[in-house]
């Protein structure tokens, strides 16, 4: 934008440039021309005087003299015609002009090589001679290339004069626009801190005041929910309690001990979930996890369950390293989500597989499983649901994966297959 400013600017000035210059040159050329010959209309016209003076005195020799002493009038040549044709001085070809000037007429002509002033000087007795200067083409352009020079050297000036101010100009709109930019983008990458100086223009000023009221009204709107959404958390604690007080009032001892690791699990959750939500907004931007850890964790967690409904659960590990761009209770919660999917939408004893692999760019988790699949890939869109559940669990796993700069593929048909694609770090 920048550049492009600059160059209107330039183009604008260049046109105008143009405008002036070119009938100024003209004019310049003109000016000059009329200049030299005007110089010699007066100087043969002072000449004629003297000339008519010692023409009436048949005096050929002073004649002679004062044509030999002004050879040149001003940058013309100097030639007499006397009444009777005879030529004193440059020699000249009759010219049609010439019979005008004979009949008395004081006149410019334009011959090839450069211009003619005839000035007429009448004697007592009707006779007529006559005075010409010949000005050559040379005289008359004389200092007019040394002029267009001036004038297109002004020109060029001006022309590089109104780009840089145009740039200097252009600077100070385009710099806060790209401040703007810069704070917009932060902001859309999760970092409501972000803030702008604003400066430029009024117009520019006024939006850098108006994102920075944006980002703190989001802050505070997400400062809000996640309070709330903490808090209504908090309050599961209540019913845990008291799950976990009838839990240790059962008499059996392995049930009652898996029932409360159960519990505790999901204390656990609750309790995570209670920090992620009060955790600083920036907190764990840019966080790293070795997928490969979290995958076979969780298996382990959910392995005791698959025993227990007759389920076999396998995990394939490729090799090298899975360190993945995302946080580690985020990696737990989206394998869970897709865990407690297979074990609440399959019945007992179908079998599932977890698979982790990639190449040199991303990293591939795949979850598959023995069932009747999917109804349609829009169980991905949050709410939505063919098994009579709340539809967020797939949601919540493509939600994790886009922030992390993922995504997730489904596969349907034997059997439900989730594929979740991540950046490698």
């Amino acid at each position: 934008m920048r550049r492009r400013l600059a160059l209107v600017s330039v183009a604008v000035t260049a046109m105008v440039v143009v405008a002036f210059v070119v009938p100024l040159a003209t004019m310049v050329r003109t000016l000059a021309r009329d200049r030299v010959l005007v110089s010699a209309e007066r100087d043969a016209q002072i000449l004629s005087q003297a000339l008519g003076i010692l023409i009436e005195a048949n005096d050929l020799d002073g004649v002679r003299q004062l044509v030999a002493q002004g050879t040149t009038v001003g940058d013309g040549l100097l030639s007499v015609r006397l009444p009777d044709g005879r030529v004193i001085g440059a020699d000249f070809e009759p010219t049609p002009g010439l019979q005008r000037a004979v009949s008395g007429e004081a006149l410019r002509e334009t011959v090839d090589t450069g211009e003619v002033v005839w000035v007429p000087v009448l004697l007592s007795d009707a006779r007529v001679a006559l005075i010409r200067v010949f000005v050559p083409a040379s005289a008359l352009g004389r200092n007019v290339a040394a002029s267009w020079a001036v004038l297109g050297a002004l020109g060029v000036a001006l022309i590089a004069l109104s780009g840089l101010v145009a740039d200097r100009l252009a600077r100070s709109i385009v710099d806060p626009v790209r401040e703007l930019s810069a704070a917009a983008h932060r902001i859309g990458e999760g970092d409501i801190t972000a803030r702008v100086r604003p400066d430029g223009p009024p117009e520019i000023v006024e939006v850098g005041e108006a994102l920075n009221r944006l980002a703190s009204r989001i802050g505070e709107l997400l400062e809000a929910e996640r309070e709330a959404a903490a808090d209504v958390s908090h309050r599961l604690r209540t019913p845990l309690t008291a799950l976990r007080l009838d839990v240790e009032g059962i008499s059996d001892e392995s049930t009652m001990q898996r029932l409360a690791d159960d519990v505790a699990e999901v204390e656990r959750t609750v309790n995570q979930i209670i920090e992620e939500l009060r955790r600083p907004l920036r907190d764990g931007v840019g966080a790293s996890v070795d997928l490969e850890e979290v995958v076979r964790a969780r298996m382990n967690f959910w392995q005791a369950l698959a025993d227990e409904q007759g389920r076999r659960g396998a995990l394939h590990v490729g090799a090298g390293s899975f360190v993945a761009r995302i946080a580690a209770h985020d990696a737990e919660a989206m394998l869970d989500a897709l865990l407690g999917n297979v074990f609440a939408h399959t019945p007992e004893g179908v079998g599932f597989s977890v698979s982790l692999d990639g190449d040199a760019d991303t990293l591939r988790l795949v979850v598959a499983d023995e069932g009747p699949g999917f109804d349609s890939e829009a169980v991905t869109m949050r709410g939505v649901s063919g098994a009579g559940s709340t539809g967020l669990g797939l949601d919540i796993v493509r939600r994790t994966a886009e922030a992390a700069g993922g995504r997730i593929e489904i596969g349907s048909g034997p059997g439900a297959t989730v594929e979740v694609v991540l950046p490698r770090l």
